[in-house]
């Protein structure tokens, strides 16, 4: 009888490596923990958290240094990222304005409906 071959059955679908932080129910924690805020969190996981407009000054200035070290392909890296960000910051003015503009016609509007629900009870008065 060889009882000691099923022991390793087992095994076989799990790899054999050291997971006991699995099993102490602590969490692997990310290379980026902070020692002194370990609650950190980001406000927008994922996008910058600057302005559209100090970026693309930002990245202006990164491309007039890296093209006066010489480096022309990093300076039109930059310029890219500079016009990726005016981009942004043109449709954010143009949804801005477009906001607005449906700001005002709503208020025009819901002023034209009080004076017109209004006039029918000055006619009725008379």
């Amino acid at each position: 009888m060889n009882n000691f071959k099923n022991n390793n059955r087992r095994s076989r679908f799990k790899p054999n490596g050291d997971r006991s932080f699995r099993r102490n129910g602590n969490v692997h924690k990310s290379n980026g923990d902070f020692s002194n805020g370990s609650s950190f969190k980001r406000r927008h996981p994922g996008k910058n958290n600057q302005n559209a407009a100090k970026l693309v000054e930002k990245y202006n200035d990164l491309a007039r240094e890296a093209l006066s070290n010489g480096d022309k392909i990093l300076s039109e890296n930059y310029l890219q990222h500079s016009e990726h960000f005016s981009r942004i910051l043109i449709s954010q003015e143009n949804s801005r304005n477009n906001n607005e503009k449906l700001a005002e016609t709503n208020i025009n509007n819901q002023l034209n409906v009080e004076t017109e629900s209004k006039e029918p009870e000055e006619q009725s008065t008379k």
